[in-house]
């Protein structure tokens, strides 16, 4: 909401001379923007942002009707939900008031004008304006899943987190798996943050990433001399991380003429440098990650099967976005409201078309691909609610209900609780009123699917 020289801003829509003026003077503890007709009041909605507006229903063209301010009001609110209206009419329009009510006004006030009793309403409406700016910013600090750093609401990745937690305090070597786009780098970073090392050091390096006579020198690093260009000793990535944790991503690209050399490291927690003979001990925790198949890769013999049970000692594997049962609405929301917020956005939500085929959609590019269609969707959109042409989908998807009767039941009714606390934020209340069924109810199919109160983005529960 804009302010100038420590000022709200408040929008009068009146086409009157005489009442600008008198309303101007009316509101001396706000910063006041004029406009007298439609196009005008929408221009100044879009360049100020004001939290408030007084609007005359009877603007030109239609100045002795109400036709014109209505479609105002209907643009104002397309435009800006959350922007209060006031709606200010004549004594015998009592009628036309109650319908601008019904359209989204906040509230409407009948002339003749009493500048207290106006401004006693418009700093109402500012007060409540700002009770709900708030209300959103805490809702989306709060956004969170299991874990922090990780969103989900889904049984799958409920279990992941679980996992983490257990795996968390232990110095074990982790393999984590999953396809591109899952978020492994996310659960690394987790799980270092939840170890006895989270004030050390989080290194992370892509062996896909790094050409194949440049990875030795990136990992191990180099002392002066040892090859053209090294004009001084330069660490490694794994010297770096001493006392932290090293996250090696892409593992199953690592160069076969590397692996044995890391596999000594694992072993012994010693390196050398390049063009070095001193033995260096390394005090770091290894995690790495991997979206090939290493077993496939051993049969082929371009990974080591040493090294495989080296990294391996603990195994978490990501499931793709398309097998985490409700988890597309949960990051969706939240993606849209961190880059609404982060580009300065006036989005509410998705509708229903798009709900529908974010579920639906295969997302073969996992959270990464959704993460940038949303992204796109909130940068590019011109409307509140964001629609299957701004996520580039359409409204439909595959059908893979099983036959099994009790099957099918089972899974509408996991996908139907979910649904509905996702919809109503994770309030227990209004979503049992979504289902028509009572809280107790609720509660009990929360325990017979093993649904855990909290999946939701808010974790309220009434």
């Amino acid at each position: 909401m804009s302010k100038e020289n420590g000022k709200q801003k408040i929008l009068i829509v009146e086409d009157d001379k005489g009442l600008q003026k008198q309303l101007r003077w009316s509101f001396e503890d706000f910063e006041v923007e004029i406009a007298d007709n439609r196009e005008a009041a929408i221009s100044q909605i879009r360049r100020h942002e004001p939290a408030v507006v007084t609007l005359d229903l009877g603007l030109p063209p239609d100045a002795n009707g109400a036709s014109e301010g209505l479609a105002t009001l209907a643009e104002i609110k397309k435009l800006a939900s959350d922007i209060k209206v006031i709606v200010v009419t004549g004594n015998d329009d009592r009628e036309n008031a109650v319908k601008a009510v019904s359209l989204g006004a906040y509230d409407f006030y009948q002339k003749p004008i009493d500048p207290e009793i106006l401004n006693l309403i418009v700093k109402r409406a500012h007060a409540l304006y700002q009770l709900e700016e708030e209300n959103r910013r805490l809702k989306l600090d709060s956004i969170n899943g299991p874990l922090a750093g990780i969103i989900a609401s889904s049984p799958q990745m409920f279990k992941v987190c679980r996992d983490i937690e257990k795996l968390a305090p232990v110095e074990v070597t982790t393999l984590i798996t999953g396809e591109s786009g899952t978020g492994k780098e996310v659960v690394a970073r987790t799980i270092h943050d939840l170890s006895p090392r989270k004030e050390k050091s989080f290194i992370a390096i892509n062996c896909a990433a790094i050409p194949e006579n440049l990875l030795e020198s990136e990992l191990f690093g180099y002392e002066k001399g040892a090859f053209t260009g090294a004009t001084k000793r330069t660490l490694g990535k794994i010297e770096h991380a001493n006392e932290g944790t090293l996250f090696l991503d892409e593992i199953g690209d690592l160069p076969f003429s590397l692996q044995a050399k890391l596999l000594r490291f694992l072993q012994e927690r010693i390196i050398e440098r390049v063009g070095g003979r001193e033995e260096i001990p390394v005090d770091i925790r290894v995690i790495c990650a991997t979206h090939q198949n290493l077993q496939e890769l051993i049969s082929k013999e371009r990974f080591r099967e040493d090294l495989f049970y080296r990294v391996s000692e603990v195994n978490i594997h990501l499931p793709a976005l398309r097998e985490r049962e409700g988890d597309q609405i949960v990051l969706a929301r939240f993606f849209m409201e961190k880059y609404a917020q982060q580009f300065f956005r006036k989005i509410k939500g998705f509708t229903e078309g798009a709900i529908n085929a974010i579920s639906s959609y295969n997302w073969p590019g996992n959270v990464r691909e959704m993460e940038n269609k949303i992204k796109r969707a909130v940068i590019m959109t011109d409307r509140e609610l964001i629609d299957c042409d701004d996520i580039e989908l359409e409204n439909s998807g595959e059908n893979t209900m099983p036959f099994n009767l009790r099957a099918v039941r089972e899974e509408v009714e996991i996908s139907a609780i979910l649904r509905a606390l996702n919809y109503s934020g994770g309030n227990v209340s209004q979503a049992a009123e979504l289902l028509g069924v009572t809280r107790p109810t609720l509660y009990s199919l929360f325990t017979k699917y093993g649904i855990e109160q909290g999946n939701s983005p808010d974790k309220k529960q009434d």
